[in-house]
């Protein structure tokens, strides 16, 4: 009789802790299904060019076959924050995406750039996106050190504008010895666990089936 309580108690607590999941699950931020003919691009600097893969490997690349669509590759290494917010315009312009996958700031971040710089450069190029009509999709970018870690700015900008962000993919791979190509870039296997894990987000988020 006495143990009955606490399987009560127990039982409960699985309840609560499922509930809590599925209330997580369903504030997750949605995209609009992306039809056959939208344009993606995908946004950054040589994580997004490819550095360190043979060509047709870079994750934009892979992302497409994955999705069975093109994913433009507007990757531009070296490029920073400021540099990106610049050339945004031209390639929205260009490109009439109707998704923006936008992984920029690693250049910031080995430069020494303030992060409520980098904060700022980005939170401009989601409103310039979001006023064209086009969906955005972060990708976090890690900050260089002994201890590799994702700056909470990306978050922060996700909740901000309730846009989807993936969060843990970059460094995942940049820890990853196995899945580098030098220091700073992935190999193909790294851009193939890029790619995997954004079109996992994408399908979670409604934008793909």
């Amino acid at each position: 009789m006495r143990g009955r309580p606490v399987h009560r108690a127990g039982l409960a607590l699985l309840l609560g802790a499922l509930t809590a999941l599925g209330s997580c699950s369903r504030d997750e931020p949605r995209l609009p299904p992306l039809a056959s003919d939208d344009t993606v691009v995908a946004l950054g600097d040589s994580l997004t060019a490819g550095t360190g893969a043979p060509a047709g490997e870079s994750y934009p690349e892979v992302l497409g076959r994955l999705l069975g669509r093109p994913v433009l590759n507007a990757g531009r290494p070296g490029e920073t924050t400021t540099e990106g917010l610049r050339r945004l315009p031209g390639v929205l312009e260009a490109h009439r995406p109707r998704l923006v996958i936008l992984c920029e700031g690693g250049n910031d971040f080995l430069r020494g750039t303030p992060p409520e710089v980098v904060k700022a450069n980005l939170r401009r190029m989601i409103q310039t996106v979001r006023r064209s009509g086009a969906e955005v999709v972060l990708v976090a970018v890690p900050r260089p050190g002994l201890l590799v870690s994702v700056p909470d700015l990306y978050e922060d900008l996700a909740g901000e504008f309730g846009i989807p962000v993936e969060a843990e993919v970059l460094r995942e791979v940049l820890t990853s010895p196995a899945l580098k190509s030098d220091p700073i870039h992935p190999n193909a296997q790294g851009y193939r666990r890029i790619a995997e894990a954004l079109a996992s987000l994408l399908r979670r988020a409604g934008a793909v089936d």
